[in-house]
């Protein structure tokens, strides 16, 4: 390993190419989705990153004859500790060319690192939070990668598990053929799920009619999946960075919400257009040209991505989804929408999974993460 040097991001300059690398490393690969840099340079500044407030971080780029090979962020979730009594040290943003020498190197600085704060654990790749990308891609590498996914060449988790890292937790992703028409049986179903439990389908006219449900959405989050292992509560600073950053992007008709008769959101889906071409064009910047091209994939555009659905733990698996799959097919069909692909679910977590089964599923992607106890 002595041709690999590993260095301390510690200069903008130094932080622009850690978030550049990736872009070099996959410029012909078509199933790669750049994020946009302006983004990724606020994921480390702490007046944009509310999980900075409560974690501690590092940044670390691979140089092998003076070319950068690789990259790797090592994290501390304070609050993680705190409140689920779990100490590890979280490690993402990783990449590499294909040499076990340059992802051995990357590895050993996130164990020097848990080291360094007696911690015992390091688990990867993911981000600081929930909310955060999470999982390296071990089946689907022939699939579009969506804003919200990591994408990673085949040979990534052949390095990690050649190294002892074992799977800690696995994702599955499925992707729905969108109905023209829905069954009679679910449109009838929905109708009947809404009157025996007194519920509503939401009608938004603006953005603004929205706002009043923001925050309960989040709050939603937490009671549909605080029984899943290793989950933290959303924090109040989380929700208000969450809402000013992506409030902006979201369209009417792709939000869904259903209510009781006392107006308490009980169930709410938010699905976007596919913005991973848009991002392929825009390769990292959104301006001079590239906002045209989102613009555009908003409003013509084949495939829709779930990004967040919530159900309150008192109305799974009562039928709601038949009322949420209603509104999303009737706000949705008149946009062009032919296929829907779901947000990475833990495999453990049937309640989501179960809700996809009267829509013809397709698992087309896996994703996991990787642990390594550094004492045994």
């Amino acid at each position: 390993m002595e041709n690999i040097i590993i260095k301390q991001v510690v200069t903008e300059s130094d932080l622009i190419k850690f978030i550049k690398f990736p872009m070099e490393l996959y410029k012909n690969n078509p199933n790669f989705v750049p994020p946009l840099i302006n983004d990724e340079k606020d994921i480390w500044n702490k007046d944009e990153n509310p999980a900075l407030l409560y974690s501690q971080a590092k940044q670390f780029l691979a140089y092998k004859n003076d070319k950068i090979v690789g990259r790797i962020a090592v994290m501390i979730n304070n609050k993680e500790a705190q409140e689920l009594g779990i100490k590890k040290v979280r490690f993402g943003w990783i990449d590499f060319i294909d040499d076990e020498e340059v992802s051995k190197a990357l590895i050993n600085e996130a164990i020097k690192y848990a080291k360094e704060n007696q911690i015992d654990k390091i688990e990867g790749p993911m981000g600081f939070t929930n909310l955060d990308k999470a999982g390296m891609l071990i089946f689907g590498f022939d699939k579009l990668a969506t804003m919200i996914g990591i994408y990673n060449f085949e040979y990534y988790p052949k390095h990690l598990e050649k190294l002892g890292l074992v799977k800690e937790k696995e994702w599955v992703e499925f992707e729905l053929q969108f109905p023209d028409v829905l069954p009679e049986k679910i449109e009838k179903f929905s109708a009947l799920i809404a009157q025996k439990y007194k519920l509503r389908t939401l009608k938004f006219n603006n953005k603004k009619e929205i706002l009043p449900y923001v925050e309960p959405m989040f709050k939603l989050l937490d009671e549909t999946y605080k029984s899943l292992s290793t989950y933290t509560p959303i924090s109040d600073e989380q929700i208000k960075s969450y809402k000013e950053k992506y409030f902006s992007f979201i369209d009417k008709d792709y939000i869904t919400c259903v209510a009781d008769e006392n107006d308490n959101l009980v169930a709410f889906a938010i699905t976007m257009p596919s913005y991973s071409k848009a991002l392929q064009k825009a390769n990292g910047k959104l301006f001079p040209f590239a906002w045209w091209h989102f613009l555009q994939a908003g409003k013509k555009n084949d495939r829709a991505n779930f990004y967040l659905i919530g159900i309150h733990p008192e109305y799974q698996r009562r039928g709601v989804t038949s009322m949420i799959f209603k509104s999303i097919q009737m706000n949705l069909k008149s946009k062009g929408i032919k296929f829907l692909e779901t947000n990475p679910e833990l495999e453990e977590n049937k309640n989501v999974q179960v809700l996809w089964q009267d829509y013809h599923p397709v698992h087309h992607k896996s994703r996991r993460t990787y642990s390594l106890n550094i004492n045994d």
